[in-house]
């Protein structure tokens, strides 16, 4: 182990995520070198001082081309994923890219063909994954604990942190849609939690934007899936809660039922509350986000990243980086979703999106370049 070469890792994209996962990446032993790349220079500048990092620059392009580079973690802004991804694929690099892989299916379409075609061993960050309480879950489901699955519930309530956040620096804001955008972690993990078995052939899907609509995305969007054996999902997605709604970004909760038994998930973090005097501000925070909101009432633990202890990260996103080096540098298996498990995850929360605009059952799976042309008719 000592002789092995450390790894060098370049970070696109340096704000809250990239921020997070650089500066665990500072401390992970087989990390050797660190490049961080943002077009805001005064924030990249500022991360490589924290950190002690080794480079930075305003171009991705020149990070990730340096020799020193083995790996890389996309980082940028939602709707800024594909062409530091095919950048890197280009270079052969090892990657962790943030949901989701492109905002447009026909791109994602795109990205994943060069992975595949590539050989690179790129995942996609669904930090939920590495919590206790859905890995314990997982293996009681795939150890047959409760049979087969006949029927299963996602809901999930957001405030209007996240959305205001996400759409603040872009005018196109037609597909940072609820489910695009946040519901794709729940829609993720409960099709992760299912496992096999959950093969989707069919979507019914209503969308509301009666709040949402002044900043250019829905309300919330509610649908069913009908998978391949019959099984029903009702998969949910709210985040026009107020912005004082205590909830630090998400509360989850998820039902499946088994031929011979049940899972009930209550994750809204109702169970540790802080009510204080003191003004609390918003866990998500990127540089240039504003809120006019003061909250007295927080859900501790309701940060989908994690809390931060003695200026550290302790939790879900700690958990997926380090076992994400580990992957890299000691070749070890993980939860990690896939690419195309990112892709497929991009397609359906697109075609719930596709449902409720067109008011019919969608059919499974899809054509990207249909689905696309479909959504922008």
């Amino acid at each position: 182990m000592g002789d092995k070469k450390k790894l060098g890792l370049a970070v696109v994209g340096c704000g809250v995520v990239g921020r997070m996962r650089a500066q665990l990446a500072s401390d992970f032993p087989g990390i050797g070198w660190i490049g961080l790349s943002d077009t805001n220079e005064a924030l990249g500048t500022t991360l490589k001082e924290d950190i002690g990092a080794d480079f930075h620059t305003t171009d991705f392009k020149e990070l990730i081309a340096r020799p020193e580079v083995d790996a890389v973690i996309i980082a940028t802004s939602t709707w800024a994923h594909t062409e530091p991804t095919l950048a890197a694929v280009d270079e052969g690099h090892m990657m962790m890219i943030e949901k989701p892989l492109a905002t447009d299916a026909r791109e994602s379409a795109e990205v994943l063909a060069a992975i595949e075609s590539a050989g690179v061993d790129a995942v996609v960050g669904y930090t939920q994954r590495f919590r206790r309480r859905f890995l314990v879950v997982k293996e009681r489901i795939q150890t047959g604990q409760i049979g087969d699955i006949t029927a299963a519930v996602t809901r999930a309530f957001m405030n209007r942190m996240a959305p205001t956040g996400e759409v603040r620096l872009t005018q196109d804001r037609c597909f940072l849609t609820p489910m695009v955008v946040s519901g794709t972690h729940s829609l993720d993990m409960c099709l992760w939690l299912m496992g096999d078995a959950a093969k989707p052939v069919s979507v019914y899907a209503r969308s509301t934007e009666k709040v949402m609509s002044e900043l250019g995305t829905k309300d919330a969007t509610f649908g069913v899936f009908t998978m391949a054996d019959g099984t029903i999902w009702s998969m949910n997605i709210c985040w026009a809660l107020p912005k004082e709604w205590p909830g630090a970004v998400y509360g989850l909760e998820i039902g499946i039922v088994g031929t011979k038994g049940v899972i009930d998930i209550e994750d809204t973090h109702r169970d540790v509350i802080l009510a204080t005097e003191m003004p609390q501000g918003p866990a998500y925070n990127p540089d240039g986000l504003k809120i006019d909101v003061e909250r007295n009432v927080d859900f501790l633990t309701s940060f989908p990243p994690g809390d931060i202890h003695r200026g550290e990260l302790w939790g879900p996103m700690r958990e997926e980086t380090n076992t994400w080096f580990q992957r890299i540098y000691n070749k070890k298996d993980t939860p990690h979703a896939t690419a195309a498990e990112g892709h497929r995850n991009l397609m359906l929360t697109m075609a719930m999106d596709l449902s409720a605009k067109t008011g019919k059952e969608i059919e499974l799976p899809l054509d990207p370049a249909d689905l696309m042309r479909e959504l922008e008719a």
